[in-house]
């Protein structure tokens, strides 16, 4: 099991990563090899992030990086919107003095990253800062869900950052959410993270607009 669970969690990183592209064929021996695992321990791990949705199994043909597109993306953000919502509020009701110094410490980060314009640097502390968030909350279930649905937007969401002034965008929607949370006030917390995340979902609508009319294609 153990073993499994190892390869498993590093062919996730690297999908994450980037390190196989999206639609790029994922072979059995290849990675058995790669990873040191058995075929059986392999295949499992791949059915495993094709539960997960990061994998593609095809009749007869093996596995692929699944690909997302943009509109497929919109709609896990849709999700993710009401979710996002749920932990922002419970964070509001159960964060302790030390955390809200934590946190503090996180948005004054993000302004320090955004004023150098620093945007690799922001999108690890957008990363940090939700995380931070379920782990104040302490909702297990919001978790995992997120968790999964992270997985699968995670080149759309680094994409968002490159995306010409969000960043200034984001970061006043990201200190309101800090704000409401600080204040232990669940309502202006999940207000304020529907919010942000409904500005993400704004953002994603206008790249699939722009994608369409350019005649691309909507996936990353």
């Amino acid at each position: 099991m153990a073993e499994k669970t190892d390869v498993r969690a590093a062919l996730r990183d690297a999908i994450l990563r980037g390190v196989y592209a999206p639609r790029q064929r994922l072979i059995e021996a290849e990675l058995a090899e790669e990873y040191g695992a058995s075929r059986f321990v392999l295949r499992n791990a791949l059915i495993s992030l094709a539960a997960e949705g990061l994998v593609e199994l095809q009749p007869n043909r093996g596995a692929r990086v699944r690909e997302i597109t943009v509109a497929e993306a919109i709609e896990i953000t849709e999700i993710r919107r009401a979710v996002e919502a749920i932990v922002a509020g419970r964070a509001a009701e159960n964060i302790t003095d030390d955390q809200i110094v934590l946190l503090r410490g996180i948005e004054a980060d993000m302004r320090a990253a955004v004023e150098q314009n620093e945007l690799v640097r922001y999108s690890e502390l957008n990363a940090s800062l939700h995380g931070t968030l379920r782990d104040i909350a302490g909702h297990t279930a919001a978790t995992r869900i997120l968790e999964q649905l992270n997985g699968q937007m995670v080149r759309h969401q680094f994409r968002l950052f490159l995306v010409p002034g969000r960043p200034s965008v984001s970061l006043p929607e990201h200190l309101a959410i800090v704000e409401a949370v600080c204040s232990r006030d669940p309502e202006a917390a999940s207000a304020a993270m529907a919010a942000h995340v409904g500005s993400v979902i704004g953002t994603l609508t206008e790249l699939a607009s722009e994608q369409r009319s350019g005649g691309h294609a909507t996936a990353l």
